[in-house]
């Protein structure tokens, strides 16, 4: 029965797949065989195929039978239960109890082990740091915040590790036992420099030394991500993002930043620059330093010299050039100036003058931990990525 499998993973398809930077791409190529390359699968590929597809049903779904699982992958019953007895033994899933009330012999229910892996997902802002701290089923075993007073980089993340070790304490779990960790940061992710770069008022985080550290504090694997990126897949998760497959998300707080999801998948760019809105050339006439618009880019320094009503036709010509492009089907407004009341009318009703059309505009529902959401979202797809993978070898 090894030989039967039901659907072929591919990195493109991958249900849930985030594309972190510097992350191992998902599907067929996390388990050793390159997608797209025609090579026959493997028996151990077929297995562990069959293996991750049940583990997906079963995230979905809830508690599953065998039958049930059958019924939804399309494998045969004894495939099945082969799959199940080795997700079962490495410990990814764990006997949830039994059916009752229906017809026929109790059927034993499968769900996913929670203290199977574990993802830290924090947050470097401007003046708080965030964190939490989640288990393989998603609940959050810890969570917290701190106003950050330190004044140098190295203070900065000292802070960061002590949050880090201040929720594993609380949650019970040892920091060098989580699975998988995400740092939501300003910037973007500089291969060639294996450094963050664009990091905005905290400059200081673009030093090659500063990725060094983190890594040596939270393990190799882990992944810095976008502030604003992580909290459009936030918005994706667990926001209006539920209900459209492509959406822009814009933050507009202490700075000004996009998210952009296309189809359902994060889109980055080339560099990782996109939805760098801040360096549009936009300035709406203000008066604004040079210098500073150099660092932080013309719009976000504009923004910052505005009143309300001149920040949102700032915004809303930022919108404007982004709907020309990529014509989002929603616009979700975050962050603490977009959240505010009466800010996204005022953006909606500028953009009624400049866009093409109009993209339905809502502002996010999500609170001041939306970061630190999508920093455990990115972590979970990643952390199940490779537990997937350590089963798979180990078959």
């Amino acid at each position: 029965m090894t030989g039967e499998v039901a659907v072929t993973v591919t990195s493109s398809d991958a249900a849930g797949a985030v594309d972190a930077p510097g992350a191992e791409p998902a599907g067929a190529e996390i388990l050793g065989v390159p997608a797209g390359t025609g090579q026959a699968a493997r028996p151990q590929l077929i297995r562990a195929l069959n293996e991750q597809l049940l583990l997906s049903q079963i995230r979905q779904v809830g508690p599953c039978s065998r039958a049930d699982l059958a019924r939804l992958s399309g494998l045969s019953k004894p495939t099945v239960s082969l799959a199940l007895a080795n997700v079962e033994r490495s410990g990814l899933v764990r006997i949830a109890g039994q059916r009752t009330g229906v017809p026929g012999r109790s059927a034993r229910l499968y769900e996913i082990r929670p203290e199977a892996g574990f993802v830290l997902g924090l947050d470097i802002g401007q003046h708080y740091l965030r964190g939490a701290l989640a288990d393989l089923a998603g609940e959050i075993r810890a969570q917290h915040s701190t106003r950050t007073r330190a004044t140098s980089v190295r203070g900065r993340l000292a802070d960061l590790i002590d949050l880090a070790d201040t929720l594993c304490e609380e949650a019970g779990v040892a920091r060098n036992s989580i699975t998988q960790t995400v740092i939501g940061s300003p910037g973007v992710y500089d291969p060639r420099r294996n450094a963050m770069a664009l990091t905005g008022g905290l400059s200081g985080l673009s030093r090659p030394a500063v990725l060094t550290g983190l890594r040596e504090a939270f393990g190799q694997d882990l992944v810095v991500e976008n502030d604003v990126d992580a909290a459009a897949l936030a918005e994706r998760a667990h926001g209006h993002g539920r209900e459209f497959a492509s959406f822009a998300f814009v933050w507009i707080g202490t700075g000004i930043g996009l998210g952009l999801v296309l189809d359902g998948r994060l889109h980055r760019g080339a560099h990782g620059v996109a939805g760098e809105i801040a360096y549009m050339p936009i300035s709406e006439g203000q008066g604004t330093d040079e210098e500073d618009a150099r660092r932080r880019g013309a719009l976000e320094a504009a923004g910052s010299a505005a009143v309300v009503a001149g920040e949102a036709r700032l915004v809303a010509k930022a919108i404007s050039a982004v709907v020309t492009v990529v014509d989002p089907e929603l616009v979700v407004l975050g962050g603490g100036i977009g959240q505010a009341p009466g800010f996204a009318a005022a953006v909606t009703a500028e953009l009624r003058g400049l866009s093409p059309v109009l993209p339905e505009v809502r502002v996010s529902a999500l609170g001041t931990d939306a970061v630190v959401d999508g920093c455990l979202a990115s972590g979970t797809e990643l952390a199940w990525a490779r537990l997937i993978r350590l089963t798979a070898y180990a078959g």
